[in-house]
Order: C-alpha cells, then sequence, then structure tokens
C-alpha cells in the first residue's frame, strides 16, 4: 500500500500550501497527486483523464498559479470551458487557490458585456478563463492576444467535442504560441479528442488515475419522495428529530441556498450559506463557526462546497438531487468519515425517481426508500431531550437564588400547576405542532397525484427589474395567501423569472397579478 502523498511532497510552493490550508484542502485527490508535480515540470504537454468531481480544477489551477508571472499583465494562460457556468467556477476557483500571488483572473462567456470583458482586458490580465465562442469573439476583434501564452487548457474537452466546439477550439489554437505547453482534461477519450492531441500537441504524457470507490460502508442512504413545495417542512422535521443534527445540505442554485437559510433563521434555526456570491473572507468565517459547531447546518451549492472537510457531519442532505453520479458521491463522501456512521438524505420530486434510480445504478449503492418523521414523532423526541436536560440540570449543583425564588412561587399554588405552567412559558412554541405544516402523501397513486400538485409559472419580471428570488417570493405572498415556503424551484433570470407553486393556488396567482389593459404578470409556463 502505497503511502498517502501530502501537498508539501508534490512540490507546492510556500504560497501553493498557505492557499490550500486556507481552503481547507488536508490532502490531495489522485488526480492532484499525479497532474501537479508534472505540470511544475513544465517539459510536456499533458493528457488528464479524470471524472467529473475529483478536483481537477486545483490540478491544473495550483501548479498554474505558481508558473505565472505576476509582474506582467500580458494574458499567460488560457483556459477553454464549455459552457459559462463552468468558466465562472472555474475562475472563482482559481481565484481561491492564488493566495498572495497579485495575479489577475477574468471570466469570459457569452451573455455577459462584452463591453465590460474589454474594460478588464485593457487593464491587464494573466489568466482568461473562456468558452470557445466569446474567445473566438475577441480574437476576432483583436481584443485578446494569445501570442505569448504559455499554458492552454482544455478543460471537460470531450464536454465541447459532445457540443460541437471542436472547430472552434482548433481555429483558437492557431493563434496560440506554438511554443506553449499544453494540458487536455477529458471524463472520456473518445478518437477526435486523440486526434486533437496527435494535430496540436507535440508529445504528450498521458495521466490516468483509478476511477475512486464511489460510495462508503459508514454512510445509510435514504431518499424521501416529496412534492417540491414539501422540501422544507421535511428539512425542519429531519432536523428536529436528532439529538444532535450537525450537517450539510446541498441546494442546485444560490437562489435556493439562500431561500432555505432564510426560512431556516425565521423558524429559529442556526443555519448560515456558502455559495459563489460569498466573499472569501466571509467563506472562511462561515466554515469556521461551522467546523467549531458554533452553527449546525451549513446550505452550500456544490461549487462552493468544494475544500470543507469536517469529519464528524451526522447528515448530508441532498435537498436538490445531484445533477450525475459523481456529484452525489462527492457530496455524501462527507459524512461517514473517520469510523463514524452518517446518514445521507435526498428528496426527490416524483418526477425524479427514473434519475435516482440511475444514480443508483451508476454508483452501486443502495438507497433506500423511507418515510419522513410524523409531527407527533418529532414533538416526542423533543420532549424526550427536555426530559434529559432537566435531569441533567438536576444532577449539578442549582444556585440558592433559584430555590428561593421557587418557593415564593409555590406559597399559592400546588408544585404541578407551576411546573406546567413553566413548562408552558419555555416550551409552548417550541411543543406547539401547528409549528410544522402538512406534507402531501407521495407513492404509487400519491405519485401520479403530486406530478399534478404543482404547476410552473411565468412570471415577466427578471434580474433587471431589480428583483431577486427573496423579492419576488415575498412580493406575490404579500398580495396572495400563500406561504413562502410553498414558493419554490425559484429561477431568476434578467428579463423574467420562473416559479412552481401549488396548482390549486396557481389561478388564484394569476388573477391577483391581473392588470387591465396591460399583459399578464404571471401566466402559466407554455408547453410544447
Amino acid at each position: 500500500m502505497t503511502e498517502q502523498k501530502t501537498f508539501k511532497d508534490l512540490g507546492l510552493s510556500e504560497n501553493g500550501l498557505f492557499a490550500v490550508n486556507k481552503k481547507g484542502f488536508e490532502e490531495p485527490t489522485p488526480i492532484q497527486a499525479v497532474t501537479i508535480p508534472v505540470m511544475l515540470r513544465d517539459d510536456t504537454n499533458v493528457i488528464a483523464q479524470a471524472q467529473t468531481g475529483t478536483g481537477k480544477t486545483a490540478a491544473f489551477g495550483l501548479p498554474l498559479i505558481e508558473m505565472i508571472n505576476e509582474k506582467s499583465n500580458a494574458v499567460q494562460a488560457l483556459i477553454l470551458a464549455p459552457t459559462r457556468e463552468l468558466a465562472i467556477q472555474v475562475a472563482e476557483e482559481i481565484n481561491s487557490l492564488k493566495g498572495k500571488k497579485a495575479i489577475k483572473v477574468v471570466p469570459i462567456y457569452g451573455g455577459q458585456s462584452i463591453d465590460q470583458q474589454l474594460r478588464r482586458l485593457k487593464r491587464g490580465v494573466q489568466i482568461v478563463v473562456g468558452t470557445p465562442g466569446r474567445i473566438i469573439d475577441h480574437l476576432g476583434r483583436k481584443t485578446l492576444k494569445l501570442g505569448e501564452i504559455e499554458h492552454l487548457i482544455l478543460d471537460e474537452a470531450d464536454e465541447m467535442l459532445n457540443m460541437g466546439f471542436i472547430e472552434d477550439m482548433e481555429k483558437i489554437m492557431k493563434f496560440t504560441n506554438p511554443d506553449k505547453r499544453t494540458l487536455l482534461f477529458s471524463a472520456t477519450m473518445p478518437v477526435k479528442i486523440k486526434e486533437l492531441a496527435r494535430k496540436y500537441m507535440d508529445g504528450y504524457e498521458l495521466l490516468k488515475v483509478k476511477k475512486e470507490t464511489l460510495t462508503t460502508n459508514l454512510t445509510e442512504q435514504i431518499y424521501f419522495e416529496v412534492r417540491a413545495s414539501d422540501k422544507f417542512e421535511a428539512l425542519c422535521r429531519i432536523v428536529d428529530i436528532e439529538d444532535e443534527f450537525y450537517g450539510l445540505v446541498f441546494c442546485r442554485t444560490k437562489s435556493d441556498v439562500n431561500a432555505v437559510v432564510s426560512h431556516l433563521m425565521d423558524r429559529g434555526y442556526d443555519a448560515e450559506a456558502i455559495h459563489g456570491d460569498i466573499t472569501q473572507a466571509q467563506r472562511e468565517k462561515t466554515l469556521q463557526r461551522f467546523k467549531k459547531k458554533q452553527i449546525h447546518i451549513l446550505i452550500a451549492t456544490d461549487v462552493a462546497a468544494r475544500g470543507i472537510d469536517v469529519n464528524n457531519l451526522t447528515h448530508v442532505i441532498n435537498y436538490s438531487l445531484p445533477q450525475d453520479p459523481e456529484s452525489y458521491v462527492h457530496r455524501i463522501g462527507r459524512t461517514g468519515r473517520a469510523g463514524k456512521e452518517g446518514t445521507a438524505v435526498t428528496f426527490i420530486t416524483p418526477n425524479e425517481y427514473k434519475q435516482l434510480m440511475f444514480i443508483q445504478r451508476i454508483a452501486k449503492t443502495d438507497i433506500k426508500k423511507s418515510k419522513i418523521p410524523r409531527v407527533k414523532d418529532v414533538i416526542k423526541v423533543k420532549k424526550r431531550k427536555i426530559y434529559e436536560d432537566l435531569h441533567a440540570i438536576l444532577q449539578d449543583e442549582i444556585d440558592e437564588k433559584y430555590f428561593a425564588w421557587a418557593q415564593k412561587l409555590l406559597e399559592d399554588r400546588n408544585p404541578e400547576d407551576i411546573l406546567a405552567a413553566l413548562l408552558t412559558y419555555c416550551f409552548e412554541e417550541e411543543l406547539n405542532p401547528e409549528t410544522y405544516g402538512t406534507i402531501a402523501e407521495t407513492g404509487s397513486k400519491g405519485r401520479a397525484l403530486a406530478q399534478h400538485g404543482t404547476t410552473r409559472l411565468f412570471v415577466a419580471l427578471g434580474k433587471k427589474d431589480k428583483m431577486n428570488a427573496r423579492k419576488l417570493v415575498d412580493m406575490i405572498s404579500s398580495r396572495v395567501s400563500i406561504k413562502s415556503q410553498q414558493i419554490s424551484d425559484v429561477q431568476m433570470l434578467d428579463r423574467f423569472s420562473f416559479i412552481t407553486v401549488p396548482f390549486d393556488l396557481a389561478e388564484k396567482i394569476i388573477v391577483s397579478f391581473k392588470e387591465k389593459g396591460r399583459k399578464p404578470l404571471i401566466t402559466h409556463v407554455k408547453k410544447k
């Protein structure tokens, strides 16, 4: 058995080690362990085969930062990514890994103001992360010069091939410095990728790691089938029925994270968020609070959760279903560590069942269906906790002043009345079953019902109207008698938005926002 390498063993500088420590990375992933030393040698091209969720951005990002000359404002590295989402993620990740080096990293992609990109390029930038289409736009305008680049990185090359970018990739390569080093990352190695390598990479070293084991025996994996509008209610019950809940909750989007955190805080839970809009300083502060258990619930997106390494989580909750088996494995791997058992919980809506079964099959694991805790069972657990806490207090020495107060209270009342009054005063809200909402039954018959239980609405307001997910939910819930948690799957775009609401409330919402002589503000999503 080979000894696990540390980041120091890989040849990173003090600045690189400072950056990984700050991020909370404890040991390199297999693809990082093989890629970083080869890239640092800077004497060969590289093809690295690695799956999503294996830490490949840090695998090329850390050595790339080491080799960048921060005193030069010329573009020294170009990273091509298939989608704007990935381009943004990669740029954010590299920024978070640069440590104390004054390196400028700019994402360039379609959909963003080209004038804004021009201003940033003019100021000088060392690393450009972009999508092929927008990079070609800048090359045509002569606003991006690649003649001096020393490193070209093709991230998720097979995905770019699938999306029809192979010609764009070749066109971009013709504008680059012929003496550059090229690194190609791909989960698979189709023939066209190999042809691209032969044509544009004058010799290369192939790096490949054994596919990681996808599950851990210490993680119990269960799923709950619920309507989207019932997810928050289900989350509260799962947290409350545990003796000591300490977990990560994954959402798909930043707006989902913000909505869940806001609802949790409204109910009095100690929860905080991390996502792409959180500053690095705030992220570090939040992670420290979470590691010290000053907060017990951390809500995160997949990208923001990179680098979180906490060994004693009780739960990982997939509030939103992961997009692929690798993401699922990457998420749940954060529980069941250091010899301690953990539970991975996944929420699915009825129409996501097939996707969950696909994840289960590819991950070669068993995800068992479970029933959401009943309100009466949650209340029962809460009462037991209160009893145990009171019993623990009785074992300690109680301050004399409380005995004097107790005697005063008992002067004209019997003990049972006083104790009942104190319990009511302290725990009435916590033990009130009405603080929990109802959750619709799903299953064979329920599944068909639940699919018709919600509907998707189009809202003619977007980010350009200075609207965000929270403002949109508040606007609707203030005009219509609907709980904010019944509005789910909020998708904010520049000029319009989409929401999911209970079917029986959809018409009420549409009618409430109708104005005579104007186009409807909210309508049903038109199906093609």
